[in-house]
């Protein structure tokens, strides 16, 4: 990662305004990942650093909610555990979590279900987001579904990408873990790549907001 992309603990307690102990009792929360405390050296000596644009909004968005949420609900929310969510069809569709088109192609391409757990529900709304921004087609959409239904799981609750591209027309995803870089042959172009740690605290604050948000 880029020094560039980097802000350092010193920077991010100046700029969020938190100290240094809510920093490290977020941490011990779970609220920010471990990973995200990078230690490097430099002229004056061992120093830590985050990756900047994701530790902001982090900050800001635990900032934001922790008047409404105890630390604890806001750990639930963050951490990729999902297990427990599940929603009948009607109630997606009367919370607009999302569009009754990207509803109606999960059903042409698995058949109705009475419920839907979080990981279906994810995968759905992964493919609204793509629709809504242009991104892809509805048959490109399906093919998304297809590759998340049968893949995501073999993660095991590991952080993964979601990486679509197109070469002459032609599109393919596949799944990588996050850390790692990807490389294609020439001519193939990258339409979209999301991280799905991400996408799912994206969804679960939709799903706290009855379907309300700006984010796409």
């Amino acid at each position: 990662m880029d020094n560039n992309d980097l802000i350092s603990k010193k920077e991010l307690l100046e700029i969020t305004g938190i100290s240094y102990g809510q920093l490290y009792r977020w941490k011990r929360k779970n609220l920010i990942p471990e990973e995200w405390f990078i230690r490097k050296s430099t002229f004056t000596g061992q120093e830590t650093f985050f990756p900047k644009a994701k530790i902001l909004e982090r900050v800001n968005k635990i900032l934001s909610m922790k008047d409404d949420l105890s630390l604890d609900d806001l750990a639930n929310m963050l951490s990729p555990n999902t297990s427990e969510i599940v929603l009948s069809l009607d109630e997606i569709k009367k919370r607009n979590i999302v569009s009754l088109t990207s509803i109606e192609l999960y059903i042409k391409t698995f058949g109705e279900e009475k419920e839907l757990s979080f990981d279906s529900i994810l995968y759905i709304y992964i493919v609204d987001k793509m629709l809504v921004t242009g991104d892809i087609n509805l048959e490109e959409g399906k093919i998304i579904l297809e590759s998340l239904k049968e893949n995501y799981n073999k993660f095991g609750g590991k952080n993964c990408d979601l990486v679509f591209l197109r070469k002459f027309g032609v599109s393919t995803c596949f799944l990588v873990s996050s850390a790692s870089d990807v490389y294609f042959e020439s001519g193939a172009k990258i339409i979209r790549r999301l991280n799905i740690a991400e996408i799912i605290e994206e969804l679960k604050i939709r799903l706290i907001n009855g379907g309300e948000s700006n984010e796409q």
